[in-house]
């Protein structure tokens, strides 16, 4: 999907094409829902505030995440993303009230440092190492991250009195509402091309949503997470074959403490939920 969305970025403004990217996911959604059984019924909902809230949040993190793969090579823009999920425990702390323990705080700093590092050097206009648009790139894709992590904090709330159908699908249909709002500020007519990637990138996104929330109804968050970090292996071959990009040592670097850190946070996590398992099995068979 964001190579897709990258294909198009030279013609294609960002806010544009998350329309594109929220509204051809309806379908597939849709088509989902009615297979499972769960249309219109899991639709209902008792927070709509909170599905505006998260879908305001997503377009901005779209719409960012887009502009910046337009400026940047595809494995930095996957790299610095990998902040999102750093971000999502100190916002967890901040907005939800949740604990931040020690070994959670040094996984934080580790991954913040390896964001720095990949940022660093999109920070030296004027050296000749980079151009005012890549600072840009990194300036707008690291704000990307920085919505994307307020998204999730939003989707931990809605999870509280949602079903997952119901966050799915209007985030679909809000976000696409939201993106149709940017429409004053420049969308082009895209030819042929241009408009097959940009359906194909809404077809795929929504493929997307509905496979990753099937994988974590069949397996543990623990189990799934991690795989998000194949992503890097994936950007770093279509960077290559599609747009002959090559990721730097500091981009690599940078993400491989970042994806350390992401790592060692699910893992503590999974320890503490078996932990707790315990506890209450514990409890349970003592009453």
């Amino acid at each position: 999907m964001a190579s897709l969305i990258k294909a198009t970025a030279p013609q294609v403004p960002p806010g544009e094409a998350v329309f594109f990217r929220s509204f051809f996911a309806i379908p597939v959604i849709l088509v989902w829902l009615l297979w499972r059984g769960d249309f219109p019924a899991a639709l209902a909902t008792r927070d709509p505030l909170g599905h505006v809230w998260r879908g305001f949040a997503g377009v901005l993190s779209m719409t960012l995440g887009f502009w910046g793969l337009g400026l940047l090579p595809f494995p930095e823009v996957t790299a610095l993303n990998y902040a999102a999920p750093i971000l999502v425990v100190i916002f967890g702390a901040m907005f939800l009230g949740e604990r931040i323990r020690v070994f959670r705080l040094m996984a934080v700093a580790l991954g913040l440092a390896g964001v720095l590092i990949v940022l660093a050097p999109r920070l030296t206009v004027g050296s000749g190492a980079t151009t005012p648009g890549e600072t840009l790139g990194a300036v707008v894709t690291l704000g990307g991250a920085v919505f994307a992590a307020l998204a999730q904090v939003f989707v931990r709330r809605l999870t509280l009195t949602e079903e997952t159908a119901a966050i799915v699908w209007w985030f679909s249909v809000i976000a696409s509402l939201f993106a149709l709002l940017t429409l004053p500020f420049g969308w082009v007519l895209p030819g042929p091309r241009d408009a097959a990637f940009l359906v194909a990138a809404g077809l795929l996104g929504g493929l997307g949503q509905i496979f990753l929330t099937s994988a974590y109804r069949h397996a543990e968050a623990g189990l799934v997470a991690p795989f998000d970090y194949a992503s890097m292996l994936l950007a770093v071959a279509i960077g290559w074959f599609a747009f002959a990009e090559l990721p730097t040592r500091q981009t690599l670097l940078g993400a491989a403490l970042v994806i350390a850190a992401g790592i060692l946070i699910i893992w503590r996590e999974r320890r503490l939920g078996l932990e707790r398992a315990r506890e209450r099995a514990a409890k349970a068979g003592e009453g």
